[in-house]
Formats: structure tokens, C-alpha cells, sequence
């Protein structure tokens, strides 16, 4: 099994974060991991992305064109990586912001509206692991106990009271995601 994902938004929405712990959490999983982030130099509010490959198998390079899976959180990434999803693969996206959905017949997709959940929550820092939890749940690459390894690991010390939180935003997720 080889998962090939980008994830892609602005600086601020937790991206990087959400790729980071996706990759500690194909560690914990004895998986093979790449993990490589991508930003403009104005970060918070600029566009960033991450790519992230989880692999039962050695990883030959982390640079990609195509992607088996696509989280998507705003227009211009919408706009960048939709087209760059193969054909069968996943595409996942938050509508905040979204002017034009995907239009693509030949990928699945689905929607998780993690801007509005984590603003109902009280919490729009858990809009990151919302999102994460609905494409765990469409693509259930790593086992939530290693989700919750990955976020030890990630997080540091002082934060790590809120793993409990964060594995919660991830359910919600998970019990919000919808093919659109």
C-alpha cells in the first residue's frame, strides 16, 4: 500500500500540522514516511502545502505531480491541485471559501465543512483535525490509536493536554464528512 497525498491551504490553518501528523502516525505504524512542506515566505495567510507519502514499501522520492489523494482548503489550492488528483483517487475538501467545487466525474469526492464545525465547537484551532478526521474516515490509511502516537509525538510537551481534544475533533470529523 502506497498513499500518495497533498494537502494544501493558507499558512495558519494548520497544513503543515495535519501533514506532520499524518506522518508520525504512519510511523507508529511501521510505515515508510515522506513528509515534505511547501510555503511562501509570508507563512500565516500565504499559501501553503505538504506532501506526504505513507508506504508499506521504501520510498523512492518525495516529489510528486500526481496525487492519490488531494485535502483541500481554499480556492487557490482548489484551483492548483484538483486536476493533479489521478483518476480514481480522492479529493477532500472544506466549502469555506470555495467559489467553485469540484467538477471532476473520475475522483471521489467529499466534503467536511471543518470551518463551520470548529466555529460551532468554539475552537477554530481544531479545524485541522476536523478536517483530517473526515479523510481518515473516506481513507482509513492509519489506525486512530497511532493518530493519537502521531499527535505525542508531534506535539510538544506543555500541548499535550490536548491530545484528548484534538482525537475528539478528529471523530467529529469522521462523523461529518459527506461524499458531495
Amino acid at each position: 500500500m502506497t498513499e500518495e497525498i497533498i494537502i494544501a491551504g493558507f499558512g495558519g490553518q494548520g497544513v503543515l500540522s495535519m501533514g506532520k501528523i499524518l506522518a508520525y502516525s504512519g510511523i507508529m505504524q511501521d510505515q515508510e514516511v515522506a513528509w515534505m512542506p511547501s510555503y511562501g515566505p509570508e507563512m500565516r495567510g500565504g499559501t501553503a502545502n505538504v506532501t506526504v507519502i505513507l508506504s508499506d514499501e521504501r520510498i523512492s522520492s518525495p516529489v510528486l505531480t500526481r496525487y492519490d489523494t488531494a485535502i483541500i482548503l481554499n480556492q487557490q489550492s482548489m484551483d492548483k491541485f484538483e486536476a493533479a488528483v489521478k483518476r480514481g483517487g480522492t479529493l477532500v475538501y472544506d466549502p469555506n471559501g470555495i467559489v467553485r467545487v469540484p467538477s471532476r466525474d473520475d475522483i471521489n469526492i467529499y466534503r467536511i465543512e471543518g470551518t463551520r464545525l470548529a466555529a460551532e465547537a468554539g475552537n477554530p484551532k481544531i479545524f485541522n483535525m476536523i478536517v483530517l478526521g473526515g479523510f481518515l474516515k473516506v481513507k482509513p490509511i492509519v489506525l486512530l490509536e497511532n493518530v493519537e502516537k502521531g499527535l505525542a509525538k508531534s506535539l510538544p510537551q506543555r500541548h499535550h493536554h490536548l491530545i484528548p481534544m484534538n482525537i475528539e475533533a478528529i471523530q467529529t470529523g469522521m462523523n461529518h464528512v459527506e461524499k458531495a
